[in-house]
């Protein structure tokens, strides 16, 4: 399996294979054309709760992983998560985030649980 994490402001590549966006928000200032998502699943994505909570430096972003692994087993978000790895045994996946650290953000959570 081939996923991979990227901003969503850099500029679509070939190898991107499917691009999904895995934010709540849409991007600011980012057209929908420009940023070539294929699928946008906002119920694997973190709670608005826990957002702010890891926004707001309150705990570590191994605390943040392991509340975010907690949410991603609620049934709809487990069914999406079970969605992404078979898009990624498919072919090359893509996980797209507008945070400017991906390596410490939600994306790097889901691309670790599907690989």
């Amino acid at each position: 399996m081939s996923v991979r994490v990227r901003r969503v402001y850099e500029s679509p590549e070939p190898e991107d294979g499917v691009r999904v966006l895995v934010d709540r928000l849409w991007p600011r200032g980012l057209t929908k054309d420009a940023a070539r998502v294929d699928e946008w699943p906002k119920a694997m994505t973190p709670s608005t709760e826990l957002r702010r909570w890891y926004h707001a430096g309150e705990g570590s972003y191994e605390e943040f992983a392991g509340r975010y692994e907690a949410e991603l087993a609620a049934p709809e978000a487990a069914e999406l998560l079970d969605h992404m790895r078979e898009l990624a045994r498919k072919g090359p996946l893509t996980l797209l985030t507008a945070a400017k650290a991906p390596e410490e953000s939600h994306a790097a959570v889901l691309a670790r649980l599907l690989d």
